[in-house]
């Protein structure tokens, strides 16, 4: 597999470019996003890996999902092969929460890869699904989807559309690791 993280700070740089690009300092995207200056400053300048829930909370304020953020400006062109070992993975340093990007940047849609260990917790915060639609496909294991007081349980071959934005966490509350399919698409804007 390609670690996104092999590259010396690609997830630093991007944050840093899609600041830049939208004319933020770092105090302004600290407030949009909850995370301290500092902390945005140690991730753009690779001291710091940020955990899966930090990144939402980025991505959420630059609305990108997070694979926008996590793969590479450039990839595989229509109608070639992407070999396994070509295609980018990133790890949360705090759960080892695992993603995959199987999709190409230029795709229409988002599609990820997650292996989530047993007893493993990612918060998503309410942001992070305002601008994009969200389906989830148990392939293997178990996960809990926990909205508010509801949690909806799926296995192997359960999906689940993501309604209203709302704060999630993902949940492997079984004994083995779970792994599961993320299609993502961009909500039309008014």
């Amino acid at each position: 597999m390609s670690t996104l993280m092999e590259e010396p700070n690609v997830l630093g740089r991007r944050v840093k470019a899609e600041r830049a690009r939208r004319g933020w300092s770092l105090a302004r995207l600290a407030d949009a996003s909850g995370v301290s200056r500092a902390m945005i400053s140690k991730v753009e300048r690779g001291q710091s890996s940020p955990t899966a829930a930090l990144l939402g909370k980025l991505s959420a304020a630059l609305e990108l999902s997070m694979t926008e953020m996590l793969s590479p400006e450039d990839g595989p062109a229509p109608g070639q092969v992407r070999r396994a070992a070509d295609i980018p993975d990133w790890t949360d340093p705090g759960t080892g929460y695992l993603r995959r990007q199987i999709s190409g940047p230029g795709f229409p849609a988002d599609v990820t890869e997650i292996v989530l260990p047993a007893g493993a917790r990612v918060p998503m915060p309410a942001a992070s699904y305002a601008f994009i639609a969200q389906l989830v496909w148990v392939l293997d294991g178990r996960l809990s989807l926990v909205e508010g007081a509801a949690a909806h349980v799926l296995t192997a071959g359960d999906t689940f559309e993501l309604g209203m934005p709302q704060a999630r966490e993902f949940v492997n509350d079984g004994t083995g690791e779970c792994r599961y399919l993320v299609v993502v698409t961009r909500k039309a804007t008014a």
